[in-house]
């Protein structure tokens, strides 16, 4: 290459240079990049029944009762007790739905009857279905205490026949079972968050 053309060469770049750094001047721009941290802590999940995680209780009603003239606490015409269900939602940061069902019931002596809120019922099934509830989220209280009271009256009925009708069906369930037991399911489901 001759002498000439590598000075055309090197004025080229030179010159090339220069307008990249005049056209670069013309064209920039003020750039600032600002680097944030996003956090989202998630809400947390606390449902116990009777101190347990377990949802399933199996209530004996024999062991709810304080008379010592059965044999092996078990139950009979004249006796009667009580159970208490505790449902807890107090660390929950979500409102809680909680719902209650019988399972797993096997055949209940025909006069044996149960009392919730001063109210006589002679299936459990009916008491669990007015006993559902919630929770709110920010409710400053997230426990209920359902107190259930059961009875096996040792006479029932006003007329002597009444009296002895009632007598043979205590004697009949008293001769076909040997046990009478259930589950109560209690369901805690988180409710919906909603915008105000």
């Amino acid at each position: 290459m001759s002498k000439k053309k590598k000075i055309i060469a090197v004025v080229a770049i030179l010159l090339a240079i220069l307008v990249s750094f005049l056209g670069g001047q013309t064209f920039s721009k003020y750039i600032t990049e600002v680097t944030g941290n996003a956090n989202a802590p998630i809400a947390n999940w606390h449902f116990l029944v009777n101190e347990n995680e377990s949802t399933t209780q199996t209530i004996n009603l024999a062991s709810t009762l304080n008379n010592e003239t059965l044999v092996d606490n078990k139950i009979a015409p004249g006796t009667n007790g009580e159970f208490t269900i505790t449902i807890d939602g107090s660390g929950s940061d979500v409102g809680i739905q909680y719902d209650l069902e019988i399972k797993n019931e096997t055949k209940k002596p025909q006069n044996l009857y149960f009392t919730y809120n001063g109210q006589k019922y002679e299936e459990l099934s009916k008491i669990t279905n007015i006993t559902s509830g919630m929770f709110e989220a920010n409710a400053e209280e997230k426990v209920k205490t359902i107190t259930i009271y059961w009875e096996w009256p040792f006479e029932i009925g006003g007329p002597e026949s009444e009296k002895a009708e009632n007598n043979g069906k205590d004697t009949i369930d008293a001769t076909t079972m040997q046990n009478y037991s259930f589950d109560i399911v209690v369901t805690g489901t988180q409710i919906m968050p909603y915008a105000e």
